[in-house]
């Protein structure tokens, strides 16, 4: 039977990097995989995390069944590598992702040893053909992700290395900055005085 969905249609996939709170990679929940939160954890690499809602992620998992018959465990590590391993959805959020495309007749799913190999139906491929540019520009986004995550990464070989105890205390520092701002919004000038004279008195060290 042929299941409705709009293009964010369903619930968001919160602690999985696809969330409306959630962000793309690792983060306090302790969820998915990451490419080193340092850098990569600001402007548009969160906003572009935050805007994967669940319809989103289904339209992308039939999209690379739709090249090859896949595995679960296949579009996992597929998504890992067109972000550079700054998203790697969890289990527990691709395989209900695939009952669903099975139940909606967009998949159909056989036995492959312990596994399952899904592959696309003429139902599903119609389905897909109908939100093709919005499937487009979603595979772009993650390769532009990726793009840039290789850029910091490229970045980060250059760079003398840092302490792990001074890399945890500058991750600390954003932390509470970025919850003092999300409390009180009129408190950024506040905040980059502090962080300002903080540099200083390193600068002076």
């Amino acid at each position: 039977m042929r299941h409705s969905e709009s293009r964010c249609g369903g619930g968001y996939e919160d602690h999985y990097g696809v969330g409306r709170h959630g962000r793309w990679g690792k983060h306090r929940h302790g969820h998915g995989r990451h490419g080193g939160r340092g850098d990569m954890g600001s402007g548009d690499m969160m906003r572009a995390g935050r805007m994967l809602a669940q319809g989103d992620l289904r339209l992308l998992a039939l999209a690379l069944i739709a090249e090859q018959p896949r595995h679960g465990y296949e579009i996992i590590k597929v998504l890992e590598d067109k972000t550079g391993g700054w998203y790697a959805p969890s289990p527990g959020v691709v395989y209900p992702t695939l009952t669903y495309l099975e139940e909606a007749s967009y998949v159909t799913a056989q036995a492959d040893g312990a596994k399952k190999l899904y592959t696309i139906t003429a139902e599903g491929r119609a389905y897909l053909e109908e939100n093709r540019d919005f499937v487009d520009a979603l595979l772009e986004r993650l390769e532009a992700v990726g793009e840039r995550a290789q850029e910091y990464r490229n970045r980060d070989d250059d760079r003398p290395k840092v302490p792990r105890l001074v890399r945890s205390a500058l991750e600390n520092l954003r932390d509470v900055a970025e919850e003092r701002l999300k409390k009180d919004p009129d408190a950024e000038a506040k905040v980059v005085e502090i962080l300002a004279r903080a540099a200083g008195e390193l600068k002076k060290s």
